[in-house]
């Protein structure tokens, strides 16, 4: 296959009450504007499915899951997330996930593989938190771990804030390196503790930022050896984001994430990667950020095949 695969579906978008701050639209937008100025192509999308609830347990606890999933979690664990439950909310919850496990493996057999969603890093073990309600990432991972596709995995997480769910999640687990590149000054207030965590100082810019990537991430490749990376590309580090706080521009993110991919491949490492967080009073503008991933990883992915 010469193209990019590219993962949505039409259940990533699930109906939320109006005005709520969770941009939720972004999702299918995404992927229409990805089509519309000729990104990806309509033959290169791949549709997941929802994943058995099994594979979800790997990570979260079965009374949480089976509550989530029933609309019988409390009213406290429901703001906690911060999402108002629906039924299909839980679905579209549970199609991201099977999503970035879509993700995941056609980056095995790829070299490069995009999720138009995913990313919900907030998210423990027995708790939602952060608009994050089953943790995409750790159970791709595990799950990936546990089939034997993998037996060493790197979690580069460049969302604004801190990857708190993944860290603890894999806290005790050596086959997951988990790498946070993250505002110090924002959300969550407690921090968990990752085995790698890069905290930056408020309103750092592009160049900045870009040399405290530089500076680490090619000799963490050397050290892991990941037989997979999953790339959480957050835009909320850009400068007109609104929970953020951090000052990238929109080219600082397409460098970002070009220089992350290319650096990944041109060692032998396939990555599979999700949108993370972004949030802006713009729809257009934010999905425009949200498509600089997909727009680099296209660029990235036709250059190994030369």
């Amino acid at each position: 296959m010469g193209q990019l695969p590219v993962i949505f579906h039409p259940d990533y978008v699930a109906p939320l009450p109006a005005g709520h701050r969770f941009p939720m639209a972004k999702f299918g937008l995404l992927r229409d504007l990805l089509l519309k100025d000729g990104v990806i192509q309509p033959d290169q999308i791949y549709q997941p499915g929802e994943p058995p609830t099994d594979w979800i347990k790997l990570v979260h606890h079965a009374a949480y899951v089976e509550a989530y999933c029933q609309g019988s979690l409390t009213a406290k664990a429901q703001r906690r997330i911060g999402l108002p439950w629906s039924p299909a909310l839980v679905k579209r919850t549970c199609t991201a996930v099977g999503g970035t496990i879509l993700t995941a493996k056609l980056a095995l057999e790829y070299g490069l593989a995009c999720n138009t969603a995913g990313g919900t890093h907030h998210a423990f073990p027995d708790f939602g938190a952060g608009f994050c309600i089953f943790n995409d990432l750790a159970i791709a991972a595990r799950l990936l771990l546990q089939q034997n596709r993998v037996q060493r995995v790197l979690i580069i997480d460049l969302d604004v804030h801190q990857g708190d769910g993944t860290a603890w999640i894999f806290r005790d687990d050596p086959r997951v390196f988990t790498f946070s590149m993250h505002c110090a000054d924002n959300f969550p207030a407690r921090k968990q503790v990752s085995d790698l965590d890069l905290p930056l100082q408020v309103g750092l810019e592009d160049g900045e930022y870009l040399q405290c990537l530089a500076a680490c991430l090619p000799d963490l490749l050397s050290q892991v050896k990941p037989d997979l990376v999953l790339y959480d590309a957050g835009v909320d580090p850009h400068r007109e984001d609104r929970l953020g706080k951090l000052a990238l521009t929109n080219s600082g993110l397409f460098e970002r994430d070009r220089w992350v991919l290319k650096t990944c491949l041109q060692a032998g490492y396939p990555v599979a990667c999700v949108i993370g967080g972004g949030y802006g009073d713009d729809l257009e503008d934010l999905i425009f950020r949200h498509s600089l991933l997909h727009r680099a990883a296209v660029e990235v992915f036709q250059y190994q095949r030369l």
